[in-house]
């Protein structure tokens, strides 16, 4: 004998609903047969993730929005001044940086530096447009940019066509600091009409040079180098 778990009457057992509530009468042994339906999926959801084409796309949209709209308010609005000048600038400096990860990825590393030195000049440039002289971009600001994308480009080939290891690359980073900071230094003396001498340029040559002296050392003998790698574990 059943009965109706909604009002209790009992039930026959050919009977498929109650006669009193209309409950449906269901078997228990039927229940137990079934599968269980689960209260989360089994399989979770796939996204497509984004490319890199796309996240490049966003990129140059939301940088030429800003560098349209400050233009826009500098010329109509808030005419004092080319201040546009310096975001219009940023936006270009940023989407050339992020060209090669973000946008296209094919470009030669030497094509991408030059790239970038030259976005760099182009920014520096429109600096010196809201500025009262642009004598500091020609005799500093200049040279130095061309200066530094040289030496990268430099390091550039020496990593891919010379030696990629941890020892020449830092052969080639202590060979350059130097050089780099000495051509500061010179263009800044020139740029203030000092006397052409080295003073805190010559502080970081000297010990560069002993480091460089001491990694050619290394690296020219087969048997201190693996000993210093692994001591070193690279």
């Amino acid at each position: 004998m059943s009965y109706c778990v909604n009002c209790g009457v009992k039930l026959e057992e050919s009977l498929t609903k109650c006669p009193l509530c209309n409950t449906p009468v269901i078997n228990p042994n039927i229940l137990k047969r079934m599968e269980p339906t689960p209260a989360y999926p089994q399989k979770s959801a796939t996204m497509e993730e984004a490319r890199r084409h796309d996240w490049g796309i966003l990129l140059t949209i939301v940088l030429s929005a800003t560098a349209i709209s400050c233009g826009l308010l500098n010329l109509f609005v808030f005419r004092s001044g080319m201040w546009s000048l310096l975001i219009i600038g940023a936006c270009i400096l940023i989407w050339v940086f992020a060209l090669p990860t973000v946008i296209y990825s094919r470009i030669p590393i030497y094509f991408s530096l030059l790239f970038d030195g030259f976005a760099v000049v182009v920014y520096l440039y429109m600096i010196s447009r809201v500025t009262p002289s642009d004598h500091w971009f020609f005799s500093l600001a200049l040279p130095i940019t061309l200066l530094v994308t040289f030496e990268m480009i430099v390091f550039a080939f020496l990593y891919r066509k010379v030696s990629h290891s941890f020892l020449a690359i830092a052969l080639y980073f202590f060979i350059e600091i130097p050089i780099l900071c000495i051509g500061i230094e010179l263009l800044t003396r020139l740029y203030f009409a000092a006397p052409v001498r080295l003073v805190w340029s010559a502080i970081v040559l000297v010990p560069c040079v002993v480091i460089v002296f001491a990694l050619i050392t290394v690296l020219s003998r087969k048997r201190l180098r693996d000993s210093i790698r692994r001591r070193l574990h690279f």
